[in-house]
């Protein structure tokens, strides 16, 4: 996948978060930001989550403005 739709799609999965931020939370051990509804993070099974809205706002912006570093779960299949 080309780097400017890689970051074109970070920015938008961002977008969405923003939108509904409070259905997000960060995962205090990787930083993902996972559904309200997991109790365990799918990448890294942490169970600490930061459930602040503004918090969430504020790392979705960071996340949607640069390239992915972390390894996920799709990455491994």
């Amino acid at each position: 996948m080309a780097e400017d739709q890689h970051l074109a799609e970070r920015a938008e999965r961002a977008k969405k978060i923003i939108e509904n931020a409070a259905n997000f939370k960060i995962c205090e051990g990787c930083d993902s930001i996972v559904t309200m509804r997991v109790t365990s993070c799918p990448n890294c099974h942490g169970y600490r989550f930061n459930e602040d809205t503004d918090e969430v706002i504020a790392h979705a912006k960071e996340l949607g403005s640069r390239p992915q570093t972390t390894v996920t779960s799709q990455d491994l299949e």
